[in-house]
């Protein structure tokens, strides 16, 4: 099997030596094309107005100037002779769950492999702060490897992909495997104003304490759990509950 890995966080992140540990328990063919520098909250974006520049950094390990959406398209159609059988995208430090994944770079990585026609997962480790990040890599390390084997096996429609998150705890207290809808969130970011040595004003987007919808069955609750989130989720982003309600209106409106 050949695995190609991006991330958002960097190509010198923890989280994607972890990612890199994850995958080598799957296959030796690991493939490796990932940003240059931190490219998180960029979602699905694409650079078009500069160019993408890439650097070897080994025979299967490349940085890029670029979006996590650009490094696996570079790594598709420029790296390797062959599409890979399986896209991993992370490990993300930080939850990617409810309206967060609209935000992500991370989540982004596999919706771009989904739409190379390859099997991709999102994988994110939930953390604590405690005067600075403290990230249990471990629980994704110790039961990732498992987990995508098993979702290897899963025969999914076009268009859909999995995102895992891990949660914040031990391995040893991990209460087991959830299979989630994405939940709901209320809009987290506040904006902090601040001065130049000019006195000029200049802001920064700021997460604060997040409200939200912890009902069962949702990626929040199973993380807040402590279980493993396996979200599937598609990129098809067509309403059907509402498009003969849409076509009733536009024929209403032509008769009048």
């Amino acid at each position: 099997m050949r695995i190609l890995l991006t991330n958002d966080d960097g190509i010198h992140a923890e989280g994607l030596a972890a990612l890199e540990r994850i995958a080598r328990e799957l296959t030796d063919d690991v493939w490796i094309v990932a940003p240059e520098t931190d490219q998180s909250g960029l979602a699905h974006s694409l650079t078009l107005s500069e160019p993408l520049r890439l650097r070897k950094i080994d025979d299967k390990r490349f940085a890029l100037r670029g979006t996590p959406t650009d490094c696996i398209i570079m790594g598709v159609r420029e790296v390797l002779d062959e599409k890979p059988d399986l896209v991993l995208s992370g490990v993300n430090a930080g939850a990617n769950m409810a309206d967060d994944v609209t935000y992500s770079g991370t989540i982004a990585g596999a919706i771009e492999g989904t739409l190379q026609g390859i099997k991709s997962m999102a994988l994110s480790q939930a953390y604590n702060y405690a005067g600075g990040r403290v990230v249990p890599w471990e629980v994704a390390e110790t039961f990732a490897p498992k987990l995508i084997r098993q979702l290897m096996d899963v025969d999914l429609p076009d268009w859909t992909f999995f995102n895992l998150n891990f949660p914040n705890c031990a391995p040893k207290d991990l209460q087991g495997v959830e299979v989630t809808s994405q939940g709901k969130l209320d809009f987290g970011l506040t904006i902090d104003e601040r001065a130049d040595g000019r006195g000029l004003p200049y802001y920064w987007l700021r997460f604060g304490e997040r409200k939200g919808d912890f009902r069962a069955g949702t990626d929040i609750h199973a993380v807040k759990n402590h279980k493993i989130s396996v979200t599937p989720l598609k990129l098809d982003l067509t309403d059907y509950t509402v498009l003969d309600r849409v076509q009733r209106a536009l024929i209403g409106e032509d008769r009048d």
